[in-house]
């Protein structure tokens, strides 16, 4: 006679089941991280291809630091743009196996790859600071994610749009669109090539209404493959709009952070931005704060604080990259005049 336990009048057969639902668990978590893993190393590697890129299209033309769009032109920006899209996919399918507090946090791995081979094929020292300011947004980064709440998926592009039009979320909205058109329009023209704070300011308050579009994108597919048609709701338009919008603005001010500033330095700076925001973006939309234990937010502004710390001590470790042969003599037909005042003078 079988002694095997039972509950509730459940036969044996249901621990066995029960095994080979924690083997699949772990069988989806293991693919999710190997997925997250592969779509760092694509992302880490894209910067690296796309800055070459730009090297070299700013060698035979216009820098895209100052407005040039020569590096359409050029292969190697063109494979950096491909590797970062395989990165996304793959990340983007890693959420479909794994849970996001085992996913995200993985991006950061995206910044040592970058640093590492912008160290090897760009020549770009990394100081014992700025690794500690690297390490510091990673672990600030990570704590944010890990210490978020959990969102509640809407199960339609209208839910989404009721979401999106609420009074916070809307003020959040109008503050980043505001906050990048100041940074565009006043800011880059000025500082943009001195302060590293307003390109990629643009693309990570902008970016986190990316992924807040790409998300109702994301519902409206999915419910469209199930069978629920969402391509006739306006919503689901005006959500591929906005994405289309963003996006290309983000590759825009991308590209003129990577062509003026360090590699090493643009990426922990532009995870740790993007994701911060994003998370807070993320949180007023589905209104995730609420519920949240004392220990939890705490956790997040020490995040927060982290992120600041390790930003400030990276920015503060940049190595200036050598002015261009163009820029050489536009500064040396300027100080061409005062210095033979000098030189009468003396």
């Amino acid at each position: 006679m079988d002694s095997s336990p039972t509950y509730d009048g459940l036969p044996p057969v249901a621990s066995s089941s029960s095994s080979s639902s924690s083997a699949a668990l772990f069988a989806n978590n293991l693919k999710g991280l190997l997925l997250a893993v592969a779509s760092s190393a694509f992302i880490g590697a894209s910067f690296i291809f796309k800055k070459k890129g730009l090297k070299r299209a700013g060698a035979s033309g216009a820098r895209a630091g100052v407005g040039g769009y020569g590096y359409l032109l050029e292969p190697l920006w063109w494979i950096g743009m491909i590797t970062m899209i395989v990165g996304e996919i793959s990340n983007f399918v890693a959420y479909m196996f794994a849970p996001a507090v085992l996913v995200t946090p993985l991006g950061a791995l995206s910044i040592i790859v970058s640093a590492v081979l912008a160290h090897f094929f760009l020549k770009e020292k990394l100081q014992r600071m700025g690794v500690l300011g690297c390490v510091l947004c990673i672990v600030g980064s990570t704590v944010i994610v890990l210490h978020a709440p959990e969102e509640k998926t809407p199960s339609s592009v209208e839910q989404i749009w009721n979401l999106a039009t609420q009074p916070a979320f809307l003020f959040y909205a109008a503050s980043a669109v505001a906050v990048s058109l100041v940074l565009m329009l006043h800011c880059s023209p000025r500082y943009g090539q001195t302060n590293i704070m307003v390109y990629l300011g643009i693309c990570s308050a902008i970016g986190s209404l990316t992924v807040m579009s790409i998300k109702a994108i994301g519902i409206a597919i999915k419910l469209t493959v199930e069978g629920i048609n969402q391509a006739g709701y306006f919503q689901t338009w005006v959500f591929a709009m906005v994405a289309i919008t963003c996006i290309i603005i983000q590759l825009i001010y991308l590209n003129k952070a990577l062509d003026t500033f360090n590699t090493a330095v643009v990426s922990p700076i532009y995870y740790a931005m993007f994701t911060t925001l994003t998370i807070f973006a993320s949180a007023i939309m589905f209104k995730d704060w609420s519920g949240q234990s004392a220990s939890n937010i705490a956790s997040e502004i020490c995040g927060i604080i982290t992120v600041l710390s390790g930003t400030t001590v990276l920015h503060s470790t940049r190595e200036p990259d050598p002015p261009s042969s163009a820029e050489t003599s536009i500064i040396l037909h300027t100080l061409k005049g005062p210095l033979l005042i000098i030189i009468k003078l003396l």
